[in-house]
């Protein structure tokens, strides 16, 4: 036990060392990141980067000044992506193969990024990680080269991290092809690089239609019905066709692309960073995979049910037997007109229309899974989060909740207007009305003299119209469900109530839709409030945390 006298003496001793320790750890600190300087030896790039990755070089500290944890490759794959002089970002199987064993490297390109953050965006730090990793990588490719020439059967030298997505994986002396998954296709078409690709693919194909049409002399078609009326049922006066393929299903996809680039390129990631390693979710591709019997199942249905079979039995059947249950339109032109279309181009056209309908509405439900999984994914990080109470935490969750269910209300506004168009189209071939705008225009006027009764729409039948409901269905779930996990228990800055009074007030005008005279004046109101839904999915509430935060909305 140490005497009074031996106490006061150690007493300084002890404020000394702690105040070298704490100055110690301030110099291992830059731009609020645990910094190392690079270390000596002959590492090759494998050993220096498992070492430096263990340590969390680069990695963001706490209060008491130690790094949050060792470095994941969905962590470092994000703060590389967040380097704004690096606007392509990585891949995150480019990272993961840096942490595999295998004789794989680093490329040139990606030693730039790496070294930035390692040197903790310090100018002075990041050329000296640079000088490190390049002679690590050369390292590495000399004892490759040495192994390579040491082997009986020479075999051809692996490439760096720039060709890893197209090479396969070896371990343990055998190659393993990755199995074919149509969720994680399906994620990759939502996944571009650019975020136009796949509504661009989708317009491309409805003008390519249109053309054809076009060529084959069913673009403009009318016929005289019993009521003696000549009737315009031509291809590119369908709404469905045209509108619905060349706006509305773009515009659709590419709300659904942006907000899924939004939540892994920004909002994920900012998660990501604050998040612990011993209660981090699973990566997002595997929650992807996880909903694979999902993407079978709506595969089968849209490709199977929806277009070859629904073809056959709407389309080929009648025209080769020479009658049918369905109204008269540019499919069934060979029927009325058969000296102008023959049976077999009349087939083959109906025949690519149908399946470009079902691969788009693939395409559609498909999003909404990934919507699904997104909310999920977002739910499941805030969860993990709860514990670590802090205020800049705590907003940047409500900020991406806020975000996400924004950008779900506008998929969900899209959604009910491609419903609304699908209903539209089905109940204007039954109408005796020359062509669309005369039908609005006549149930407009019907507001003087029929308003609120019920019309009769006769005996056809007509599959587009439960198509719709459908459509109208499924996107109505997914913002329920958005609602139910993030904006009940999420940020005020939701404004949920609003939201819901739009989405409900669309809804409503959908189902009253041909149901009773002069609902074009409530569809002109609802194309109203879906625009403004799209330009401002709050319906006027203040994003201002939003955009202070840095998200894009």
């Amino acid at each position: 036990m140490l005497s009074r006298a031996e106490s006061i003496n150690h007493g300084p001793t002890r404020n000394w060392t702690k105040q070298i320790e704490l100055r110690h750890r301030r110099a291992l600190i830059k731009n609020g990141k645990f910094f190392q300087p690079p270390p000596g030896g002959s590492e090759d790039f494998k050993e220096l980067f498992a070492r430096v990755a263990a340590a969390g070089v680069g990695r963001p500290v706490d209060k008491d000044g130690f790094p949050q944890g060792p470095w994941t490759p969905d962590l470092l794959a994000a703060a590389i992506s967040q380097i704004d002089a690096n606007p392509a970002g990585i891949e995150l199987r480019t990272v993961q193969l840096w942490f595999e064993k295998n004789d794989k490297g680093i490329s040139a390109n990606n030693i730039r990024w790496l070294a930035r953050v390692l040197g903790c965006n310090d100018p002075e730090a990041a050329s000296a990680w640079q000088a490190k990793l390049s002679a690590s990588q050369s390292m590495l490719v000399s004892k490759r080269r040495l192994v390579r020439r040491t082997r009986s059967d020479v075999q051809n030298e692996p490439g760096d991290d720039r060709r890893s997505s197209a090479t396969p994986v070896l371990s343990a002396g055998a190659s393993h092809r990755r199995r074919f998954s149509l969720a994680r296709v399906s994620e990759a078409a939502f996944s571009g690089r650019s975020l136009l690709n796949l509504p661009a693919s989708v317009f491309a194909g409805a003008v390519a239609l249109q053309f054809v049409s076009y060529f084959l002399g069913i673009h403009s078609v009318t016929y005289a019905g019993e009521d003696g009326i000549e009737k315009q049922v031509g291809f590119i006066w369908a709404p469905n066709w045209t509108i619905l393929f060349i706006v509305l299903m773009p515009l659709f996809l590419s709300l659904v692309v942006d907000q899924i680039a939004n939540w892994k390129s920004l909002g994920r990631s900012r998660l990501l960073s604050s998040t612990v390693d011993a209660v981090r979710p699973g990566e997002w591709r595997q929650k992807v995979e996880a909903s694979s019997f999902t993407f079978a199942t709506v595969f089968l249905i849209c490709i199977g049910f929806a277009g070859i079979f629904q073809w056959i039995y709407v389309r080929l059947i009648p025209v080769l037997t020479g009658n049918g249950s369905y109204a008269i339109d540019w499919g069934s032109k060979a029927l009325v007109r058969p000296d102008e279309i023959g049976v077999v181009q009349q087939v083959a056209f109906s025949g690519a229309a149908y399946l470009y309908m079902s691969v788009c509405f693939y395409l559609f439900v498909a999003g909404l899974i990934l919507l699904t999984t997104l909310v999920d994914d977002y739910a499941q990080l805030k969860k993990s989060l709860d514990h670590q109470f802090d205020v800049d935490r705590t907003r940047s969750i409500d900020a991406a909740g806020s975000t996400i269910m924004r950008g779900i209300c506008r998929c969900t506004v899209a959604g009910l207007l491609i419903a609304m168009c699908m209903k539209l189209q089905s109940l204007y071939v039954v109408v005796p009305a020359p062509n669309f705008g005369a039908w609005l225009a006549s149930d407009i006027g019907s507001v003087f003299t029929r308003l609120g009764k019920q019309v009769d729409w006769g005996e056809y039948s007509m599959p587009t119209h439960y198509t719709s409901l459908l459509v109208a269905f499924l996107v109505c779930v997914v913002f329920f469900y958005a609602a139910t996990r993030i904006g009940l228990r999420g940020s005020p800055e939701i404004p949920l109530a609003r939201m819901t009074a739009a989405l409900v007030f669309l809804v409503l005008v959908y189902l009253l839709i041909g149901l009773i005279a002069g609902f074009s004046v409530l569809l002109g109101i609802g194309v109203l409030v879906a625009v403004y839904g799209l330009c401002d999915p709050g319906f006027g509430a203040s994003n201002k945390a939003l955009r202070e935060d840095g998200y894009v909305l």
